[in-house]
């Protein structure tokens, strides 16, 4: 394992649910499609992470912060985890295990680098593993006009090479098709685990 998180309440009984995928997978475009869905559960809440990026940068809702605040964050102990990936870093607020305290539902946009630490950090995980098939991804991609066609190869060959290790609890979305499909399936997950506090898995 690496790095354990700053804070770890050891009652955290509610779910952390990180959601993953290679990038052009639409893990963004499910987690605002299932937001208001789930407004009226007090007992489901969305993460904002904090992020060493501009708010205007598009993309996900988050806190922005620059690297020397972000660094100070860190060493403050406002951070239950904490990753770096594609040149920028990525908190997770150490309010989050009030959360989990409480038996909520705690939504995180994560990274598949980083999911060694939320397994450190979180006991009860859940991992959804959002995929798409390689020409939906790398049309996706390049519709966003962010990298070079080196770029979108890179990612895709990454993209590849990763599965989620047996030994985490976890469900797969295949976001290839049309979006509702697949918002509903994690729709069906978050429910789930919010009047179970478990979710099948498959």
């Amino acid at each position: 394992m690496m790095e354990n998180a700053e804070r770890k309440p050891h009652d955290m009984v509610g779910t952390m649910v990180v959601i993953v995928g290679p990038s052009g997978a639409g893990k963004d475009s499910l987690i605002n499609y299932i937001r208001p869905h789930l407004a009226d559960r007090d007992t489901v809440n969305f993460v904002r992470r904090v992020i060493t990026r501009p708010s205007d940068a598009g993309g996900e809702d988050h806190q922005p912060a620059s690297m020397t605040d972000f660094e100070m964050l860190r060493q403050r102990g406002e951070f239950a985890i904490h990753w770096q990936a594609h040149g920028l870093s990525y908190g997770i607020p150490a309010s989050v295990g009030h959360v989990l305290a409480n038996g909520h539902t705690a939504i995180a946009n994560g990274s598949r680098s980083a999911l060694d630490r939320f397994a450190s950090a979180f006991p009860n995980l859940l991992v959804v593993n959002v995929i798409a098939t390689p020409d939906v991804l790398a049309s996706r991609l390049q519709s966003r006009g962010r990298e070079s066609r080196q770029d979108i190869e890179a990612r895709l060959r990454r993209s590849n090479a990763f599965s989620v290790p047996a030994d985490y609890r976890s469900v797969t979305i295949d976001n290839s098709g049309a979006l509702h499909e697949a918002g509903e399936r994690l729709l069906e997950v978050i429910t789930g685990l919010d009047l179970s506090g478990s979710a099948a898995t498959g």
